[in-house]
């Protein structure tokens, strides 16, 4: 994918606004992005599974991403259990409040970060599987650390150790001031 790019949003795989994928080809669009979380919830694993995996079942034949969902867990608190374990098509983050406490933000991109190195095991094992249904998936991990300089930088630093096609920063446009946002991007 080249970039600066436009990626559209597919939340449950399907473009908005009555746009096919035909449509945003032929606009130049590159990559699509969907929500794992929303698609678990409908149409279901199973039902996508079964139409031949994401690309058949929304008629795309470019690179999409796959987001962790993990901004429903920071606006589904009240439905969440945190725990070690957790692995979606994306590596899962915690996106926490904002404002967050430095210790609770700290310990966050520290279980994000083992996450992300269990999820880079299982995401190698399953794409070495015979009856992959996407044996070329791509593998991103995703930066956090909340306001804090000194836990994104730390955080991106790990995170680049681990061999992923791609980073993405997280947790940001969560309702910190733009000033502050521009500066943990400048940071990361």
């Amino acid at each position: 994918v080249q970039t600066p790019v436009f990626m559209n949003v597919g939340t449950q795989a399907a473009i908005k606004g009555g746009v096919s994928a035909l449509d945003l080809k032929n606009v130049g669009c590159q990559i699509e992005l969907s929500n794992t979380y929303h698609l678990h919830l409908r149409p279901g694993d199973k039902v996508v599974r079964q139409m031949g995996g994401l690309h058949k079942f929304m008629n795309w034949d470019g690179p999409i991403l796959t987001d962790s969902g993990g901004f429903q867990v920071f606006s589904l608190a009240s439905l969440r259990k945190i725990k070690e374990e957790g692995d979606i098509a994306m590596a899962f983050d915690e996106c926490v409040e904002n404002p967050a406490r430095y210790e609770y933000a700290k310990a966050s991109v520290e279980r994000t970060l083992r996450w992300l190195q269990r999820c880079k095991v299982e995401h190698d094992r399953l794409n070495s599987l015979p009856d992959t249904v996407n044996p070329h998936q791509m593998l991103f991990g995703i930066n956090q650390g909340a306001t804090f300089a000194d836990l994104r930088a730390w955080h991106m630093q790990e995170i680049a150790k681990i061999d992923c096609d791609g980073y993405a920063i997280g947790g940001l446009a969560v309702g910190e001031p733009a000033e502050i946002m521009y500066e943990m991007i400048d940071v990361v």
